[in-house]
């Protein structure tokens, strides 16, 4: 269903760096860029992470009350993957753990202030 989802950065080196060492962790690697966005993913055609410049040429800022999910496959990738938010300047909102039977994550937000969580969700 997802598409794709877009960060906005006033830092778009620092922004790419930390996807492509986070993302990478999981396989993603840079699918697309041009002068405002770089998207990350595993395909073509797959959801896709993008950061970028806003296009109205005003200060990013994150969204109250917003919060994306990225699906970590496996509870260890959450871990692998929250270890390295944080090692890569992310702030914690909450380490890896099991929220309900069906849902263990881990939450931070990233260098622009964006929340994130890293999941495993089993049905």
């Amino acid at each position: 269903m997802l598409a794709y989802l877009t960060f906005g950065t006033n830092d778009k080196e620092k922004a790419v760096s930390f996807y492509e060492s986070l993302l990478g962790e999981i396989g993603a690697k840079q699918l697309f860029s041009n002068d405002r966005l770089v998207c990350f993913g595993t395909e073509m055609g797959k959801p896709m992470v993008c950061v970028g410049d806003p296009l109205n040429g005003e200060e990013a800022s994150y969204g109250n009350g917003t919060m994306v999910a990225i699906q970590a496959g496996s509870r260890e990738n959450v871990d692998k993957l929250y270890s390295k938010a944080i090692s890569l300047g992310a702030k914690d909102e909450g380490g890896p753990g099991e929220r309900n039977p069906a849902f263990y994550g881990a939450y931070f937000r990233d260098l622009d202030g964006n929340k994130i969580v890293v999941c495993h969700m089993v049905g």
